[in-house]
């Protein structure tokens, strides 16, 4: 009996261990993420510096830095639930309105046509809520 409590005791404080890690933000650190956007983005400048590639909507690039992430945000918790979660699911669904957004922006595509995408966006997130759910 007494080591039956002694396994049960461990488990509960390697699960408690487990959740300050995941409150500290544990598991992979993605903080070279938005370093690699950045180094991204001034590639595109040098990029329109020295051909003749050029992109009006510059500033849309800057978008893409919290579209990267709430992606890292998604691959960090489905990792550490093992499984599409809520949070997981707003994440990404989040990053993809955020992607969407900053192609709208830097390719110039009007609104008025590209708007039923934002609807599929939302009909994926609800497609995954009832499957994983």
């Amino acid at each position: 009996m007494s080591d039956e409590i002694k396994q049960l005791k461990d488990a509960e404080q390697g699960e408690a261990e487990f959740a300050a890690d995941e409150k500290r933000g544990g598991g992979a650190n993605m903080a070279w993420v938005p370093g690699l956007v950045l180094m991204a983005i001034g590639a595109i400048f040098l990029l329109n510096n020295f051909t003749d590639f050029q992109l009006d909507n510059w500033w849309a690039l800057f978008i893409l830095i919290p579209a990267f992430g709430s992606l890292g945000n998604f691959w960090r918790v489905y990792r550490s639930h093992g499984r599409m979660s809520s949070d997981a699911r707003g994440s990404l669904i989040g990053a993809l309105i955020l992607f969407f957004v900053a192609a709208i922006f830097l390719f110039g595509w009007n609104w008025g046509t590209v708007w039923p995408f934002f609807l599929i966006i939302a009909g994926l997130g609800a497609l995954l809520s009832g499957l994983f759910d």
